[in-house]
């Protein structure tokens, strides 16, 4: 008993001489972040301006946009084109609608912030770039860890013949794109109110068929160069449209963009590629610095997040039927008028033409 009164006598000494330790965490940065680009296809072509905060501050890991700012875009002809903020969403710049980049010119984006802060980046050339000949169609199969059913969808192959008087550079983006959508209005239950208790199915007269229009976000980053097909035909995954078990019921059409883009803007996307692919693995390359093309003319040591694009574009249309595809989610069933479903409409887009 003695002994472990003496223990205790040791102990509580030296717990009372801990003192807390202060640590002050500087706070970090604002940083700007320019997301745009403009190319030879139709505009109105759109800047987006960020501005974040890092470690340290209230607004931690909050997006805010940076609006009343002067946003233009030079040529190396010197032509300004002036572009004007959406009233409705803040922080996003639009050109003209009659505004498209020409092959061969050369532009440089510039802001002017409401602060009186001036950003510049860098000029990029827009180059040439060739028409897509063929787009196939190949349905992937993605493994869930956990789940029995796979993901799956529609990878998009575009072909192309490569001209070989040029390193080219491309990059692939889906535009505006529609589908028939189908539901079942003889499905219809209300939800309970104060006023509806029942729980009974109560049928609608219409309508059954629609036709949706959304805007896909990338599902990845496709890009290549032409190192290895330099002057050849070839074939290059160039993007992907996910099942949600509603696109491809009937007939699903999208818009494939095909972009040339500089040596500086592919590097600088083929790094955010690979950081957006990390997976945790040990086996992953470490974080790179990714820095853009954009510059404080006030402070040159200032980081500025993002790139501005200037690239040569051209498009082509697909149709896809989904019962040729062979293999599809099942269906989800959208038990309700198909005009509840927000984008839809009964009459199809007037170019609609399967």
């Amino acid at each position: 008993m003695l002994r472990k009164f003496l223990y205790l006598l040791i102990i509580l000494p030296l717990a009372s001489c801990i003192e807390p330790y202060s640590v002050t965490v500087e706070e970090g940065a604002q940083l700007l972040t320019v997301d745009g680009m403009i190319t030879s296809g139709p505009g109105p072509h759109l800047i987006k301006l960020t501005r974040s905060d890092t470690y340290g501050s209230v607004f931690e890991g909050l997006i805010r946009p940076v609006g009343n700012a002067t946003v233009i875009i030079r040529d190396d002809l010197g032509q300004v084109t002036f572009l004007s903020e959406n009233v409705e969403d803040r922080g996003i710049y639009a050109t003209p609608a009659d505004f498209s980049a020409t092959v061969g010119r050369t532009y440089t984006l510039q802001i002017q912030t409401i602060d009186g802060k001036v950003y510049t980046s860098l000029p990029e050339r827009v180059e040439s770039v060739p028409e897509i000949k063929d787009i196939d169609l190949k349905v992937i199969k993605i493994a869930v860890e956990g789940e029995t059913l796979e993901r799956s969808g529609v990878q998009l192959i575009a072909e192309f013949d490569d001209p070989s008087d040029q390193n080219n550079f491309y990059f692939w983006k889906t535009g505006e794109s529609t589908f028939v959508l189908k539901t079942r209005p003889d499905l219809y239950t209300p939800r309970p109110s104060d006023t509806n208790t029942s729980r009974d199915p109560q049928p609608k007269d219409c309508c059954i068929t629609c036709y949706k229009t959304e805007q896909l976000g990338n599902e990845g980053i496709y890009l290549a160069q032409d190192d290895n097909f330099n002057g050849l035909s070839t074939s290059a995954a160039a993007g992907f449209i996910e099942d949600d078990g509603n696109r491809f019921v009937d007939t699903y059409r999208t818009d494939l963009k095909q972009f040339s883009v500089s040596q500086e803007a592919y590097r600088f996307l083929r790094l955010v590629k690979q950081q957006t692919e990390i997976s945790g693995s040990v086996f992953d390359p470490p974080p790179a610095n990714i820095r853009g093309n954009m510059i404080s003319l006030d402070d040159p040591e200032e980081v500025v997040l993002g790139y501005f694009i200037a690239a040569g574009e051209i498009s082509k249309r697909v149709y896809i039927d989904g019962n040729q595809l062979d293999y599809r989610q099942p269906e989800v069933i959208i038990p309700d008028d198909c005009r509840e479903v927000e984008g839809a409409q009964l009459e199809p887009p007037l170019d609609w033409n399967p």
